[in-house]
C-alpha cells in the first residue's frame, strides 16, 4: 500500500485542507513554550529557587539550528498537507527533542564548571511542555499518515537512541535529575528491579485469573452480567482507598496463620500491593478476552465443527489465534496501567520507582520526582511499543493472502 493510500487528511466536503490546523497549533506551542518558559533553571543548590534560563538567551552556535527546525516545523504546518508534509514533520519534531536535551546538558554543564559542586541545573517548564508538544506532534503526524508498527517503532528510536546515548557518554551528568541519580545508584536500580517484579507479579496473577474469567463471560452469559458490574465497581474504588480496605484483612491473616507471614503476606508490602494492582488490571483483560472472542466469526466456527474438531480443539486452534490480537489489546491496557499504579504502592512499603517519587515529594526535590516519575513513563512507553508491534504482526499473519 503507498503513502497516498495510507494518507488521511481531507476535511470537509472531502477536500484536502490548505493547511494543518492541529500541527500549526502544537509547532506554535512548542516555539511559545522555549520563549515564554525557562529551558533551564540554575540555583547554588537544591534548596533554594533557581535563576532561569529561556532558550532565546541560548541562541547562537548550534542553538540556531534549533531555532531553524523549530521554524521550520512550524512552517510544515502551513503547507498543504501530503505524505511527505507529515513525514518532514514526524522527523523534525522527533529530532527536536534530543537535540533539547543535548542543549540543556551543554547549558547545565557551564554553570557547574564555573560554581561549586553542589549547583544545580532542573529542566525548566518550557523544556518539559515543549517536548511533551513535540511528542503530540509527532503522534499527530504517524496518525495522519497511519503509520505501521515499524515506522512507529523507528519514530521511538529516533527519540531515545540520542538520549540514550547522552546519557550513557555522561553528556547529561550536570543535569540535576542525573546529579540525584548519581548520589543513589545502587537504590536506583534496586527500584527499578522492585517495580518490575510488583508489575511482573500482578500481570501474571492478572492473567491467570482474568483470561479464565473471559472465557467463562464468553462461553455463560449470564456469568458475564454479573462478573462485569463487579470489576467496574472495583474501578470506582481509589487506589489508596483499596491499599487501605487489604491491610487489615491480610495483617489479621498474617496474625492468625504465622505461615502466611513467613511466605511475606502482611498488611504492607507486596502482598497488597499485588493483590490491589491485579483487582484493578482485571477489567481490561476480562473485557479484552471476551472482546475477542467475541468477533470470531461464526462461518469460521462452523467451519471448524464441519472438519471434525471437538470444542477445546476449535478453541485452541481456531478461537484463541484469531482472539490473541484483542485479547493483547486488553493485556496492554492492563501493563501500562499497572506501571503506573505500580508507583502508589510504595505508600504501602512495596518500595519501587514510588518510593524514590515520594521521597521527592517529601523533601520538596522537584529533581528526586523526576527521577522516579521518567523511569515509570519510559516503561510504559516501550510496552506501549512492544504490544502495538506485537499485535500488528499478528494481524498481519491472520490476514489472507
Amino acid at each position: 500500500m503507498d503513502d497516498q493510500a495510507n494518507f488521511e487528511s481531507t476535511g470537509a466536503h472531502g477536500q484536502t485542507p490548505r493547511w494543518s490546523l492541529a500541527q500549526a497549533v502544537l509547532s506554535g506551542l512548542s516555539l511559545a513554550a522555549l520563549w515564554a518558559l525557562p529551558l533551564l533553571n540554575v540555583a547554588p543548590n537544591r534548596l533554594v529557587s533557581g535563576q532561569p534560563v529561556y532558550f532565546s538567551s541560548l541562541l547562537q552556535g548550534p542553538a540556531w539550528g534549533i531555532a531553524g527546525l523549530l521554524a521550520g516545523l512550524l512552517g510544515l504546518a502551513l503547507v498543504r498537507p501530503g505524505p511527505w508534509v507529515f513525514r518532514a514533520t514526524l522527523a523534525a519534531s522527533t529530532l527536536l527533542i534530543p537535540c533539547l536535551v543535548w542543549l540543556a546538558a551543554i547549558q547545565a554543564s557551564q554553570p557547574a564548571q564555573s560554581q561549586s559542586a553542589f549547583a544545580r541545573s532542573a529542566l525548566g517548564g518550557g523544556f518539559w511542555l515543549a517536548c511533551l508538544l513535540l511528542g503530540l506532534a509527532a503522534m499527530d503526524a504517524l496518525q495522519r499518515l497511519r503509520a505501521g508498527p515499524w515506522l512507529r517503532l523507528s519514530a521511538l528510536l529516533v527519540v531515545v537512541l540520542p538520549v540514550g546515548t547522552m546519557l550513557a557518554s555522561g553528556v547529561c551528568d550536570e543535569l540535576s535529575i542525573m546529579k540525584e541519580y548519581a548520589n543513589r545508584p545502587d537504590v536506583f536500580a534496586e527500584a527499578i528491579t522492585r517495580h518490575l517484579q510488583i508489575v511482573g507479579v500482578a500481570l501474571g496473577a492478572t492473567l491467570a485469573l482474568g483470561l479464565p474469567l473471559g472465557w467463562a463471560a464468553h462461553r455463560y452469559v449470564r456469568l458475564g452480567q454479573s462478573l462485569f458490574p463487579v470489576l467496574n465497581l472495583v474501578q470506582t474504588i481509589p487506589s489508596i482507598a483499596l491499599f487501605g480496605l487489604l491491610m487489615a484483612p491480610l495483617a489479621l491473616l498474617a496474625a492468625t496463620w504465622p505461615l502466611l507471614a513467613r511466605a511475606g503476606i502482611s498488611g504492607v508490602g507486596l502482598a497488597p500491593a499485588v493483590m490491589a494492582l491485579t483487582l484493578y488490571s482485571l477489567l481490561p483483560v476480562v473485557r479484552g478476552t471476551l472482546a475477542g472472542l467475541a468477533q470470531v466469526p461464526s462461518g469460521v466456527l462452523q467451519a471448524a465443527t464441519g472438519m471434525g474438531l471437538s470444542r477445546w480443539q476449535r478453541f485452541w486452534q481456531v478461537e484463541a489465534p484469531l482472539a490473541l490480537p484483542v485479547v493483547l489489546g486488553g493485556v496492554r491496557t492492563a501493563t501500562i496501567q499497572a506501571i503506573g499504579l505500580a508507583g502508589v504502592t510504595a505508600l504501602i512499603g512495596a518500595g519501587g520507582l514510588g518510593a524514590i517519587m515520594f521521597e521527592g515529594l517529601f523533601s520538596s526535590a522537584q529533581d528526586l520526582v523526576l527521577l522516579g516519575v521518567v523511569p515509570m513513563v519510559a516503561m510504559g512507553l516501550l510496552a506501549d511499543a512492544f504490544f502495538k508491534l506485537l499485535m500488528a504482526k499478528l494481524v498481519m499473519a491472520h490476514r489472507p493472502a
